[in-house]
């Protein structure tokens, strides 16, 4: 067996079998373990001579999940680093520190959905006069505009989207007078026209934002805009819940989300 397959049988056995038992919407550690990898990869930075990955992950929860992941929450951890560690030594990936995974709880998840934000973080000097050769990449101090969002939908018997097809209830966004249909998918939001919804205004991005049914709800997540999205006035950090009603402004453009 391979150290990284070996690393993934310990992942999935600390709290496996909690949730094979009767749970099969719940998130699973090896799910998480396996996401992460792609998400270090999907957010890699190259310098002169080597190519670098985040350091530190934040996993968003839905309530429940997080509730189920509580006892075990310290030794998931170390176990998805180590994870992580192996995964960046095989890939010949850079790694500035040890990576660190971070639990939280988001209340815009559904069952069986998790949120991955990355982030690449100088380690903290010890002596802080002294001094440190100039790194080889260019530092990211912020995070990622991005959280991506995964569910178990593959794994359970109705994925999301035809739970939204079967609802009765017609997502619309409303501006400018005109009237568009969110079909059972979901929608992107943008400048491009590649988009679903096309945004004639040059502060929206080519591919700004997107709505997507998620959990039995419609969620508007950020795609890594310039100017961000906001929802009834205020920025998302990460993707959230709309309801009927909400507002949601992109560049200039305001947007009014409505079912029917």
């Amino acid at each position: 067996m391979s150290v990284l397959r070996s690393i993934e049988s310990k992942i999935a056995g600390l709290v496996e079998g909690t949730f094979s038992r009767a749970f099969r919407s719940e998130v699973r550690p090896v799910e998480i373990a396996r996401k992460l990898a792609r998400e270090m990869e999907e957010h890699r930075s190259f310098s002169v001579s080597r190519t670098y990955v985040p350091n530190e992950y934040r996993v968003f929860l839905s309530p429940r999940d997080r509730e189920r992941f509580a006892e075990y929450e310290q030794a998931l951890t170390d176990e998805l680093a180590g994870y992580l560690l192996e995964h960046a030594r095989r890939e010949q990936l850079a790694l500035v520190s040890r990576p660190v995974i971070e639990f939280e709880t988001d209340q815009g998840l559904g069952l069986g959905e998790f949120g991955i934000q990355t982030h690449v973080a100088e380690p903290a000097r010890a002596d802080p006069g002294s001094a440190r050769p100039e790194p080889d990449y260019a530092p990211v101090h912020e995070r990622s505009g991005r959280t991506m969002v995964y569910s178990t939908a593959g794994r359970v018997a109705a994925p999301l989207a035809e739970r939204a097809l079967a609802r009765s209830e017609q997502a619309l966004l409303l501006f400018d007078g005109r009237r568009i249909v969110v079909g059972s998918a979901g929608v992107t939001l943008g400048r491009s026209r590649n988009c679903d919804v096309v945004l004639d205004d040059p502060n929206v991005s080519r591919e700004h934002a997107e709505i997507r049914p998620r959990g039995g709800s419609w969620v508007l997540s950020d795609l890594g805009s310039t100017n961000g999205s906001s929802l009834n006035g205020r920025r998302i950090e990460r993707p959230e819940v709309v309801r009927p009603g909400d507002q949601i402004e992109l560049g200039t453009c305001e947007i009014r989300f409505a079912l029917e």
